[in-house]
Order: C-alpha cells, then sequence, then structure tokens
C-alpha cells in the first residue's frame, strides 16, 4: 500500500485494514501487525498509525487483548438500518459523481457488482441471502 496525497493518511489506512478483514485476507483472531511495523512499512509516524488502530478498535474490527497483542474481530455487528446509515453519505457522492459523468443508474450498479466481485469475489444483486428484495425496498419513479 502506498499513501496518496490529499487523503488523511488515517483515513487511507483504515479502508484498506477494513478491506482486508472484510475480503478476508485477514481471518478473526489474526494478529494485527504492530504500530511500529506498519509505520516502518508505511513510513508513518506512529502517532498516526496508533489512531488507525484506535479508529479500527473503535469501529470493532480489533480488539486489543493484553499480553497478547491487537486481535482482528469479526468485524461490527450494527442492526441494519445503522449500517445503511453509515453508507447514505458515501453513497449519495457516488451516485452523483456518477450522473456527472453521465453514467445511469444500471451502469452504476453494474460497476458496483464489478468491484463487489473483484473486492469479495462473490456477487448477489438483491440485499438478502435468499434472494428477495430487502425489506422496505420499493421501486422508485423517474428520479431514482
Amino acid at each position: 500500500m502506498a499513501i496518496q496525497p490529499g487523503e488523511s493518511p488515517v483515513k487511507q489506512v483504515v479502508f484498506a485494514a477494513s478491506k482486508a478483514i472484510l475480503a478476508g485476507v485477514l481471518r478473526a483472531g489474526d494478529a494485527f501487525p504492530s504500530v511500529r511495523e506498519i509505520s516502518e512499512e508505511l513510513k508513518l509516524h506512529p502517532n498516526t498509525v496508533q489512531k488507525v488502530v484506535q479508529e479500527l478498535v473503535r469501529e470493532g474490527f480489533l480488539v486489543v487483548r493484553p499480553g497478547v497483542g491487537t486481535v482482528v474481530t469479526q468485524g461490527p455487528k450494527a442492526p441494519d438500518d445503522e449500517r445503511r446509515r453509515a453508507l447514505r453519505d458515501s453513497v449519495e457522492q457516488i451516485v452523483v459523481d456518477a450522473r456527472r459523468l453521465g453514467l445511469d443508474c444500471s451502469a452504476l450498479v453494474d460497476e458496483v457488482e464489478t468491484t463487489w466481485v473483484d473486492v469479495f469475489g462473490a456477487t448477489r444483486r438483491t440485499g438478502t441471502m435468499d434472494g428477495r428484495a430487502p425489506a422496505g425496498r420499493r421501486a422508485r419513479g423517474p428520479k431514482g
């Protein structure tokens, strides 16, 4: 991973670590690299990396075990409506960007599904495991 200019290094590393955990690269019970290891590898100040670890602990991706170290958990288990709310701003930004680039909803959905497969190796068009549309979903008119 290379830190890119223009965005917070903390946000970039939190994203990369979250992605690795969600994609199964880092699994529940695995030791998380030390602050020193990460700061040396990414050429970041240890205080910056400590903020990353604190954020991942706060979000429920890591747990600090005295005498053991920092360990990967199974990830946060927020209620469905809370998870959807957490994504709302990001999704709105993506929708606006897609529209600005001249893409329609179908092209955006295709891109999301392609990215999902690239990251997680599986695709699912609906919001539930059994193939039914998620509760509360309804067809949208011309605006949607």
